[in-house]
């Protein structure tokens, strides 16, 4: 996948479509106390194994805000969306994993691991995450996203993904990370 970027600026957020920032001003043990934090739209992640392959599918995109910390900006992740439709979680992610990755997976094959809060130091955002398994016979589109949406759909074979987890050189989030280590406890065994 193609990732030139050029004329990268930062500039104060004014019109905001998918975040909010507020200060929280408390008192914790009679301590006046002030803290910045954004509230964000909760999101889903999914696991996809994909039998036949016996590999993981994830998603490599660009993020500005890995971008200001690395000149790179390119993540490696669970398949995800944010929760922002008037749709059941397992039904936003069933739409996620056939719009990201290009599989059509059956509702009732999107088994929900776990929830849990992400960015609890500024914005507390929960995230609940899925297990789905996918077979060729499965696969409707090549994915990539939809509108702009600048996605490389990666294949990942069981093998690899251990080592992956803890290899510094690849951004990744704490969702892939805990997914994979979840799959070796749950299911390898």
């Amino acid at each position: 996948m193609k990732n030139s970027i050029e004329k990268f600026t930062l500039s104060p957020l004014t019109d905001s479509k998918f975040i909010t920032t507020a200060l929280a001003t408390y008192e914790q043990n009679g301590i006046k106390k002030s803290w910045e934090i954004v509230q964000a739209h909760d999101s889903v992640a999914i696991l996809i194994y994909h039998r036949e392959k016996k590999s993981f599918i994830l998603v490599k995109q660009f993020r500005p805000a890995v971008y200001v910390n690395n000149n790179d900006g390119m993540s490696l992740e669970l398949c995800a969306g944010i929760v922002d439709k008037e749709m059941t979680l397992p039904q936003i992610a069933q739409e996620e994993v056939e719009e990201e990755c290009g599989y059509a997976v059956a509702l009732d094959s999107v088994e929900k691991i776990t929830t849990f809060y992400t960015s609890v130091g500024f914005a507390g955002s929960k995230q609940t995450l899925y297990y789905v398994e996918v077979d060729e016979s499965m696969k409707v589109s090549e994915g990539g996203g939809v509108d702009a949406e600048l996605i490389e759909v990666i294949t990942v074979p069981v093998n690899e993904a251990e080592s992956l987890i803890y290899d510094e050189r690849i951004v990744k989030t704490p969702g892939l990370m805990f997914a994979f280590m979840w799959w070796f406890d749950k299911i390898k065994n």
